[in-house]
């Protein structure tokens, strides 16, 4: 969780919402390691868990993500929920529960739904504090930032 919260920390570096994954294998080898990348590529689907899903998929030659890990900063939302249980992966590690959006637990619980064809193990509330807190860091900073461009307007 260390590595995507640093990936995190490079999405935050450039205006990002800060969120990073890291993808690993059975043997615990870095598959990828990705941020969101949303608002630099203009692109509602580039969320750190897809842009990883990708990544990997390419590397192995294979959409089938069966036996490996997602460690991500934030719990997924529906979309990035529909990636990983479509890609076959095996266990999902998250930090920060998020009470908007979140599709694991907060708002829906996707993955509990019997009637899906795979199933995918979860874990919450890993470096759960840490993962929080850049988050809540980064949208105290918007907000400011946006009060300040207000007040220049007038």
């Amino acid at each position: 969780m260390r590595l995507a919260l640093e990936q995190a920390e490079r999405a935050r570096r450039i205006n990002e919402v800060p969120v990073g994954c890291i993808i690993v294998s059975e043997n615990d080898e870095i598959l990828s390691g990705t941020h969101n990348l949303t608002e630099f590529l203009n692109d509602p689907t580039a969320h750190a868990e897809i842009l990883a899903i990708r990544e990997t998929s390419k590397l192995r030659g294979t959409w089938r993500l069966e036996n490996c890990t997602i460690y991500v900063t934030l719990e997924p939302c529906i979309m990035c929920a529909g990636a990983i249980m479509n890609s076959r992966t095996k266990k999902i590690v998250y930090g920060a529960r998020d009470k908007k959006s979140g599709a694991l637990e907060s708002k829906y619980s996707i993955f509990d739904d019997n009637l899906l064809n795979h199933y995918v193990e979860t874990e919450n509330g890993v470096l759960e504090t840490e993962c929080s807190e850049i988050l809540k860091v980064f949208f105290s900073d918007l907000r400011k930032m946006k009060k300040g461009w207000k007040a220049l307007q007038k």
